[in-house]
């Protein structure tokens, strides 16, 4: 029953926010968005910067497993980096993206399953702090014209977070954070210390790849700028007088990390309304309502074609898929299972 509730739950939610936004927006905005003439050029061009900012996470991954010398093809990682995309806007039970990419390489390398499933967690981390340094360096250096009070809590936030993660990130420099009584104490945390343990163990494994480490970090930057950029030039295509390509390094950053809060499959939703929300507040030339959530709706449909190239990947080995599906299932509800 809990796991129905769930399952409704991740399709309600961000159906529900994409109609109220859609509610909020006139008819007649809605015909001057559409009558908008618009640059295929440039819409192509977006759509092209968007897959291959998407291409070289699945690199970044690549690099996490080859340092680590588990036996890894690119073509494996562009494998099951399209497969877990796609998962990540089509899966309405427990498996998301990760989960399963997880479980795939675990499946594929029996003998390191461990360090495969390492690689995984680690990827998401650097992901996700790489998205909270663009974003606090963004808005450092670009200046906001007209700063709300809920917009200058959400940037000191996001400074927050940033600081936390870097006093993170330097503690875990520090020996005895992963070897003695600390990383004793942390897994042994009921709920959560089998998944610190886990990141723990990560660390531990990439420690000394310094060299490696920084190149994927700056990957992982400018692959959250690509996106960025790509946003820009939906809005250069669609819109006759959109917000600079500075202030979009600052609404996508902070739309993003709004759209990675755990809430709905692929942050659907919430960040088409955090796009529309930041285009009234950060740019410099005031949006007319309805132009953000028209920009991320656009760039929605270009993730959602990016990841159809994964249906092809399904196709191809789709009984192996399902195998590997049912075992994260399988896995996950017996993590749950009160003992």
């Amino acid at each position: 029953m809990k796991k129905h509730l769930v399952t409704l739950l991740k399709i309600a939610i961000p159906v529900a926010i994409i109609a109220w936004l859609l509610t909020t927006i006139e008819p007649d905005e809605w015909a001057r968005l559409r009558d908008q003439p618009k640059d295929w050029g440039l819409l192509s061009l977006a759509f092209l910067v968007a897959f291959m900012a998407v291409c070289v996470t699945f690199v970044r991954w690549y690099l996490l497993v080859r340092t680590l010398e588990i036996p890894f093809r690119l073509a494996d990682a562009f494998r099951l980096g399209f497969l877990g995309y796609l998962l990540n806007f089509v899966s309405v039970g427990a498996v998301g993206g990760d989960l399963f990419k997880a479980f795939f390489i675990a499946h594929e390398q029996p003998g390191r399953r461990a360090e495969a499933v390492a690689t995984v967690v680690v990827d998401r981390m650097i992901g996700l702090y790489a998205l909270l340094l663009v974003t606090s360096a963004a808005i450092f250096f670009i200046d906001i014209p007209n700063p709300t009070r809920a917009l200058a809590v959400i940037c000191n936030m996001t400074y927050l977070a940033t600081g936390v993660g870097g006093i993170f990130v330097l503690m875990v420099l520090i020996p005895g954070f992963t070897r003695g009584s600390i990383s004793e104490f942390l897994t042994g945390l009921p709920k959560v210390g089998h998944t610190l343990g886990r990141l723990i163990t990560s660390v531990r494994m990439y420690r000394k790849k310094y060299g490696t480490m920084l190149i994927i970090f700056v990957i992982s930057m400018s692959t959250h700028a690509a996106f960025g950029l790509a946003i820009f030039l939906i809005a250069r295509a669609m819109l006759a007088d959109p917000p600079t390509l500075g202030e979009h390094i600052i609404i996508v950053p902070l739309s993003n990390v709004a759209g990675a809060l755990p809430l709905t499959p692929a942050g659907l939703g919430t960040f088409e309304g955090a796009v529309e929300t930041l285009y009234r507040y950060v740019p410099s030339i005031s949006q007319d309502k309805g132009n953000g959530l028209a920009v991320a709706i656009a760039f929605r449909l270009m993730t959602i074609a990016i990841a159809g190239v994964g249906v092809i990947y399904y196709w191809i080995s789709r009984r192996e898929v399902r195998e590997v599906m049912d075992e994260a299932e399988h896995a996950r509800t017996e993590s749950e299972t009160p003992v």
